[in-house]
């Protein structure tokens, strides 16, 4: 099937060709797998040209010689869980990003516009945390130090396009994170793996249901879509579902609000303390000030399971919400 391709795609492939830097070239190569039309004859070309792009990416990055742990890759971990949101190209996860963050990601209708990993912190109620912006992952492609932040991450959201073969872009997404050792928790692990696996908290979202026709098409998907991941459909122009999505990462963060006060004092519920799940007043302790668990006495916990000032040991399991007031 011959490709058919229009003459402003020809006027932007002149441009690349004269173009000089890295950042030119991957502009103009954007902008003709934007005019380029989908179908079978264009598909080898679309690959070449996402090929270039990743590749002219990747020069610039080598030509500024920066280190694994000062590029840009190395983002440290901020908030109560750290969150990867990872997907194919053009699926909006700069869109979701900008959407919920202060963080400012390029966001353009060009596929591959995400350079570089872009952080920015979202609050729920009184808990930050942080998510992550990423360049797309690809079969043609995937960015050398991408495997190592998706690892370091807590929680790994797949972003996938209910417009653009959402079940084969999950299947894509699904195995070039298997291909990088990274696995959902409780999912079987291939035996033969040469090195450890990365086992991470994970959920899927399927983006673009802005009218009643998205939402039927992803009733469908639901109903083929055969992985048992927490799944749900969020729009990033109109907003649906992003508190949602919001709250799903902090139940899958597993985690408790601990407030501390002193005797006679009301606690500031804007800064709670945030511990795991099953956490003791020790632990607490221990996060409050080294000192306070040598000499901890007791604790008074005012909270659902306990009684209004109810002494406890430092054994004792604090839940989500509980006040303490530490005695030493």
């Amino acid at each position: 099937m011959p490709a058919n391709l229009p003459p402003n795609y020809f006027e932007a492939e002149r441009r690349y060709r004269e173009a000089k830097e890295a950042a030119e070239k991957v502009k103009a190569l954007e902008e003709m797998l934007t005019i380029m039309p989908k179908h079978k004859g264009t598909d080898k070309l679309r690959a070449a040209l996402r090929r270039k792009i990743s590749a002219f990416k990747t020069r610039a990055l080598k030509k500024r010689g920066v280190s694994k742990r000062d590029s840009a890759y190395s983002i440290d971990r901020e908030g109560a869980a750290q969150v990867i949101v990872v997907g194919p190209p053009n699926s909006g996860k700069s869109s979701l990003v900008v959407s919920l963050t202060n963080a400012k990601p390029e966001v353009t209708s060009f596929p591959h516009s995400t350079w570089k990993p872009t952080p920015g912190m979202v609050l729920y109620e009184n808990v930050q945390f942080q998510l992550v912006d990423t360049p797309p992952l690809t079969v043609d492609y995937i960015e050398p130090l991408m495997g190592d932040l998706v690892r370091r991450g807590d929680i790994v959201a797949i972003l996938i396009d209910i417009h653009n073969g959402p079940l084969k872009q999950f299947d894509d997404t699904f195995s070039l994170l298997q291909d990088l050792r990274i696995f959902p928790h409780g999912f079987p692990v291939p035996q033969d793996l040469k090195k450890p696996p990365f086992i991470k908290k994970m959920l899927v979202l399927v983006n673009k249901l802005d009218n009643p026709t998205d939402e039927e098409d992803y009733e469908i998907f639901l109903e083929l879509w055969e992985t048992q991941l927490p799944c749900l459909g969020i729009s990033t122009q109109t907003g649906k579902n992003l508190e949602r999505f919001v709250e799903l990462i902090y139940d899958l963060s597993d985690i408790i609000r601990v407030f501390t006060k002193a005797p006679g004092k009301k606690h500031d519920s804007d800064h709670p303390f945030v511990l795991p799940r099953k956490s003791t007043l020790e632990d607490l302790a221990i996060k409050v000030h080294k000192d306070f668990v040598t000499n901890l006495k007791f604790a008074r916990v005012w909270g659902k399971a306990v009684f209004d000032g109810q002494m406890v040991q430092r054994d004792h399991v604090l839940r989500d919400g509980d006040v303490v007031e530490i005695h030493t």
